[in-house]
Formats: C-alpha cells, sequence, structure tokens
C-alpha cells in the first residue's frame, strides 16, 4: 500500500478507481419463478453449429469476460495484486520492446549532442512526466500539486529550452524528490539509486521506468482500498454480466446443466441402494421408477453441494461447468492440495501403525516426517504415483531408523521393514484400505466446509490431526470460493435444480434454499 507522505492516505483519488462500481441493487439471496434469469434451454448440449457473432460482438463478448474475471479475481482472491511483466530477454516480444526502447533513446542523445541542443523530446517526455506525477495525487494534495504545476511550467520550460537555458538536471532533481514524496517506501531503495545517476538519458529512461511501477503501486492500493465495497456489488456485478454473456450466446448453460444432472443421479442412487436391502442385507439395486421417486424428494441443496464435492474429482477430459470456469484453475489447484493431503495423511497412519507408539510418542516424530512427505508429494502430479510412493517408502525407512537409534531402541528388522515400505506402496491403488478411508474423512470435512459454520467443526478432523492445518486451509479456501459462486449463480442453479427434482409440478418446499 504506498504511503504519501505529505498526508494520510485513508482513501484514494476517484480517478485511479480503475476497478468497477456497479449498480446497487436488491438482494435476492432466495431466488423464486418471477425472479429467475433468462436461462437457455437446459436439456440439451451445444450444438455444432454454435452462433454466428460479428467481430465487432467477439470483441465486446471478449471485453465483458475480461471485465467479469478481473472483478471476479478481485473478490476472491486477497493476494490479487498487478505484477511487473519482466520479458525474457531471448523471447521475440522482449527482443523487439528492447530494440525499440534503445532506438529511441539512442535517438534522443544524439538530439542532446547537437550545437545547439534539440529539446523537442525532451520537453515531451517532462510533459508526460509530469501528468504521470498530477494522476499519482490524491484529492486533498492541493499544495503539492500547484507546487508541481510551478516547477514543471511547460510553457516556461518550452521558452528555456528555444534559448538553450534548459537546465535538465534541476528539473530531474525535482522530479525525483516529488517522487520520493509520492512513492510507497518499498521504492525509496529505487530512487536512491537513481539520484546517483549522472547520465540525463540513463536518468530519464529509469524515471519512466520507477514512475510505471508507482502508477502500478497506486493501482493496487486502489483494489485494496475498495475490495470491500467490491465484495458488497460483486454478486449482483457478475451476474448482470454472466447474463448478458447467456443473451449473446445461446445454450451456454449446458455443461453446467449436465454437472448438475449427474450430480442428481448420484445422488438418487446412493439414497435408493442405501434404503433398499435384501433380507440378508445386501444391496438392491433400484428400479427406474424408484431412481425417479428417490430424484424428486432430493433437497436441491444436498445435490447442488454434491456436485461442488465433484469438482474436487474432476476429470480432465470433462467439460468443465460454465459457472465455474472463472474459478477453473483455483479448483484444479485445490484439487491438487487434496490428493497430496490424502497422501501424507495415509502415510503417516500406516508408518504409525507399523511402527508402533514409540515413533509416534517421540516429540517432533511426526512433524518430521511430514516434513520429508510433502517434500516428496510436492512433484504430484508431474510424477507418477507409484514413483513417489516408491521414494516415500525409502526416505520414510530411513528416518524411522534414524529416530529409534536415537531413541536408543533397535531399528525395524528387515520383515518390518519390508512390511513398511510394501503397505507405503500399496497406497498408490485406488482401493486401498487405508487410502480410502482417508479420502473418505477428508471429503466429509471439506463437504461440511460447504455449510455455514462448518469449517468449524474440529470434530471431522480429530482423526485427521497430523494434516488438521493443511485442511482448514483448505476448507477456508475452499468453503469461500463456493459460497460465493452459490450467491452469484444460485439462480440458474434453482431454475436447473427444479426441472431435474420437482415431479409433475408439484412444488419441493426449500428448493430456493442454497
Amino acid at each position: 500500500m504506498p504511503n504519501t507522505k505529505e498526508n494520510t492516505t485513508n482513501d484514494c483519488n476517484n480517478s485511479q478507481n480503475t476497478a468497477y462500481t456497479p449498480r446497487k441493487t436488491r438482494e435476492a439471496e432466495d431466488s423464486h419463478d418471477g425472479d429467475l434469469p433468462n436461462l437457455c434451454p437446459s436439456d440439451s448440449l451445444p450444438s455444432n453449429t454454435p452462433p454466428i457473432l460479428s467481430m465487432a460482438e467477439l470483441i465486446e463478448t471478449a471485453n465483458e469476460v475480461s471485465k467479469m474475471t478481473i472483478a471476479h479475481e478481485i473478490v476472491v482472491n486477497n493476494d490479487f495484486r498487478l505484477q511487473e511483466v519482466n520479458l525474457s530477454p531471448d523471447s521475440l516480444e522482449g527482443r523487439v520492446k528492447e530494440t525499440l526502447h534503445k532506438a529511441f533513446w539512442d535517438s534522443l542523445r544524439e538530439q542532446l549532442s547537437k550545437t545547439p541542443p534539440d529539446y523537442s523530446h525532451v520537453i515531451k517526455l517532462l510533459q508526460e512526466i509530469k501528468e504521470t506525477l498530477l494522476s499519482l495525487l490524491l484529492p486533498w494534495q492541493i499544495r503539492l500539486q500547484s507546487q508541481i504545476e510551478e516547477a514543471l511550467d511547460m510553457e516556461l520550460i518550452k521558452q528555456e529550452a528555444e534559448h538553450g537555458a534548459l537546465d535538465i538536471p534541476s528539473l530531474t532533481t525535482y522530479i525525483l524528490g516529488t517522487m520520493a514524496i509520492l512513492c510507497a517506501p518499498v521504492r525509496d531503495e529505487e530512487l536512491q539509486r537513481l539520484r546517483l545517476m549522472s547520465d540525463p538519458i540513463h536518468l530519464l529512461r529509469e524515471i519512466f521506468r520507477v514512475l510505471d511501477l508507482m502508477k502500478m503501486d497506486m493501482v493496487n492500493f486502489t483494489i485494496q482500498t475498495l475490495r470491500p465495497h467490491l465484495q458488497e456489488h460483486s454478486v449482483h456485478y457478475e451476474r448482470k454480466k454472466f447474463q448478458e454473456l447467456l443473451d449473446k450466446l445461446p445454450g451456454s448453460l449446458a455443461y453446467t446443466t449436465e454437472w448438475l444432472c449427474k450430480a442428481a443421479a448420484e445422488v438418487s442412487a446412493s439414497n435408493t441402494v442405501s434404503s433398499s436391502t435384501s433380507s440378508n442385507g445386501s444391496p438392491v439395486p433400484p428400479s427406474p421408477a424408484a431412481a425417479r421417486e428417490v430424484a424428486c424428494i432430493q433437497s436441491p441443496t444436498a445435490v447442488l453441494n454434491h456436485a461442488y464435492m465433484n469438482l474436487l474429482s474432476w476429470d480432465p477430459g470433462r467439460e468443465y461447468p460454465e459457472t465455474m470456469l472463472m474459478d477453473k484453475a483455483r479448483l484444479h489447484a485445490l484439487q491438487a492440495q487434496v490428493d497430496q493431503i490424502a497422501i501424507i495423511a495415509a502415510v503417516l497412519l500406516v508408518t504409525s501403525s507399523t511402527c508402533g507408539s514409540r515413533i509416534c510418542s517421540s516429540p517432533g516424530c511426526i512433524d518430521k516426517l511430514k516434513h520429508i512427505i510433502k517434500a516428496l508429494v510436492a512433484e504430484l502430479p508431474d510424477m507418477r504415483l507409484e514413483d513417489t510412493l516408491l521414494d516415500i517408502s525409502n526416505q520414510i525407512h530411513q528416518e524411522v531408523n534414524r529416530i529409534l537409534l536415537q531413541l536408543g531402541y533397535p531399528i525395524l528388522s528387515n520383515e518390518k521393514a519390508a512390511s513398511l515400505k510394501g503397505q507405503l506402496r500399496s497406497l498408490a491403488e485406488k482401493d486401498n484400505a487405508v487410502r480410502t478411508i482417508i479420502e473418505q474423512r477428508i471429503q466429509a470435512f471439506l463437504r461440511n466446509c460447504l455449510s455455514p459454520g462448518g469449517q468449524n467443526s474440529k470434530d471431522l478432523l480429530q482423526s485427521l490431526a497430523p494434516v488438521q492445518e493443511e485442511l482448514l486451509e483448505v476448507g477456508q479456501k475452499f468453503g469461500c470460493l463456493i459460497n460465493h459462486n452459490r450467491q452469484v449463480f444460485g439462480p440458474y442453479y434453482s431454475g436447473i435444480l427444479k426441472k431435474l427434482l420437482l415431479s409433475e409440478g408439484k412444488p419441493e418446499e426449500g428448493t430456493d434454499s442454497y
């Protein structure tokens, strides 16, 4: 956050607010038939002949998607900030940029070397610097604004240039002093380095570079300041923009509908099987009529939560729901984290049960083993799970023996070491009993995070104590992400689920509650 050294910085210049300020509308947590958005046909997948848009419509649509994505990113990603773009010197873009910049500054040097010097380009640069400095001012910095206007009076500078009396070192000294007042503390070191430069051409070039960084700092400050306001209005803004896209692209909820259909079928089948058993206790496959009957009485909240949980085990080959596309990368990252946490917990459970209480009760032992496992599973999914578990089994064996020796106990026997390694490697099997139990417990905790206050349920974490910290972090991220998505797209889900879950037009109490 930039600290302005002339006055307090609790607010920001309205002219710097690059984020949207959507019109505030009535909050609609519960959506009824009259409030539902215009849904596309929900029973068909996208056709092979998508609507043909003109170039202007394509550009407009891309711009709207970009606006919606940026607004969404600011709200759901607390770490969102603009970063300096560093192009690789070997890249084509980097080479072109460097060539053009070098040509410009070489031309400027040549102009200043003439007799008399040609200041035409310098005047343009000073004008741009002045405008940038003024744009960085906060509304109440009126006195500093007057000082900049006076010190960088362009009419006076042009007259001095015409008479060969332009004092560039004096002007750059003032510019650096003003930049020091306006910049964030993180830029102080850069400005100190600029003060030591004697070459005016190199100095001007570096001034522009640092000014670009200062503008980026101001935008990030503005984003941080506006985030609470954006969070308040983002639900209506994103929903409005999404509806505009649906109006232009009919059939754009097809994959969302498919996603919810699959979840509804899975919930229905699960409930039907659990409630239908034979006399000997074995499950009886539900008939189509029974499945339809159970589907009609399903809670839409349960179906939607099941659909959200399916995102954490998503098949890369399947199309992603349109309503989740902006969070696809985040959900993929959470999916990878969940898989890693499951492996860590399973390895620790197998190790503790195989090696006994001597290892588990040793202070810091679990943390040491966990550190080793985390370092190795970080390579997933780039490495095969089988290869990762092979490395883990060897490293865990060595570490256990080292801990046993430190405690004064004999190392693992060959038979016990072989058993430990074999059990750890068998975790690569998808139907491994230990891994299945761990995954079910993790899924139960994350499913609970989808409910208000669910992340505070410690009971579900008692059996996952070694990975409790990691699970709480994932649960918090997952819960916040899904809660925002539910608020934005709840009306769309409501319309689709009503068609899926209601039978013969009979209303289901609580259908609109998510």
